[in-house]
């Protein structure tokens, strides 16, 4: 669902996706995919959302991305709870 645009010389110059963190919900109730695409694709969701934050953001934005994990994570234990357990797990030592 992804698309990578890249400058001739391989640097990243955009990268949209089919999904954002605004459709994790539908995501998680789709009856069609698997326990693996949904965590998948929940996870990819996750991944783009850190993989934004740079040294310039703010506390703010950070802790927003962390909560949006808190909610990804938490899905995920409603699909697979052993992987959303582990996730949350991992989650509360840190905070």
């Amino acid at each position: 669902m992804s698309e990578l645009k890249k400058k001739s010389n391989g640097q990243l110059i955009e990268c949209t996706m089919g999904y954002n963190i605004n459709d994790i919900d539908k995501i998680a109730e789709f009856k069609t995919w698997t326990t693996k695409q949904k965590t998948d694709e929940l996870l990819k969701i996750d991944c783009f959302m850190y993989c934004n934050l740079g040294k310039d953001s703010t506390n703010k934005e950070r802790e927003q991305v962390q909560r949006n994990s808190k909610r990804i994570y938490t899905l995920i234990k409603k699909i697979d709870p052993p992987m959303g357990n582990a996730f949350l797990a991992t989650i509360d030592k840190k905070e």
